[in-house]
C-alpha cells in the first residue's frame, strides 16, 4: 500500500478512505504484475507452460497433455529448428532439442544418430522419430545407436556387490 499512498498529496495520505482505496488498488496492481510476469514466461519455449498450446497449434503439432512440459518443449524446439537445408547440422539441431546436445550425427549413405549422453534408449525416442520423419529425405535410412552399460565394462573396477549397491547415475556423463 505504501507505494501508492506515497504518491498522494500529504493531506490525503492520512485519510482512511484513501488508504482503503489504495490498499484495494495495490492488490489489483499486484495481480496484474503477476499476470504480466506469467505472460512474459510464455514468450519463451523454455519457460512456457499454458503457452505451449499456442506454439503447438502454430506449428501444427498435435497437443498431447499426457506428455510432461519438457517433452512438449522438446517437440516444439525440434519442429522450430527443423527448417532449412537438410544436412547433418540440421538433423543434429532437431535431435539436440530432445537430448540437450548429447548426440552425434554422421552420414555413410544413411543417417547415423548416436546418443552419447545417456545409457539405453531415450524416453522420448518416438518424438525424435516423428521429428526426423518430417525433415529427413525419404530415400535415406536412419540408424539409431544407443550406449549400454555392460558388466564387462565395469568388471575390472567394481565387484558385483559394489555394483548392486550403485545407482546408474554414477555412470552418467
Amino acid at each position: 500500500m505504501n507505494r501508492l499512498i506515497n504518491k498522494l498529496p500529504i493531506y490525503e495520505r492520512n485519510s482512511k478512505v484513501f488508504q482503503e482505496l489504495m490498499k484495494a488498488e495495490e492488490l489489483e496492481l499486484d495481480k496484474i504484475e503477476l499476470d504480466i510476469e506469467d505472460l512474459k514466461k510464455q514468450l519463451f519455449i523454455d519457460t512456457a507452460t499454458w503457452g505451449l498450446d499456442l506454439y503447438e497449434k502454430e506449428l501444427k503439432i498435435p497437443i498431447d497433455l499426457s506428455k510432461d512440459l519438457e517433452e512438449r518443449r522438446g517437440v516444439i524446439r525440434s519442429k522450430w529448428r527443423g527448417t532449412g537445408k537438410v544436412d547433418k547440422y540440421l538433423i543434429k539441431r532437431v535431435v539436440d532439442a530432445y537430448t540437450n546436445g548429447n548426440v552425434d550425427v554422421s552420414f555413410n549413405g544413411k543417417i547415423v544418430i548416436k546418443f552419447t549422453g545417456i545409457y539405453g534408449i531415450p524416453t522420448n525416442l518416438n518424438d525424435v522419430y516423428k521429428s526426423l520423419e518430417d525433415v529427413s529425405p525419404a530415400h535415406l535410412d536412419i540408424i539409431y545407436e544407443f550406449m549400454y552399460l555392460y558388466i564387462k565394462d565395469i568388471h575390472e573396477v567394481m565387484t558385483i556387490e559394489e555394483l548392486e549397491n550403485t545407482t546408474l547415475d554414477k555412470f552418467a556423463f
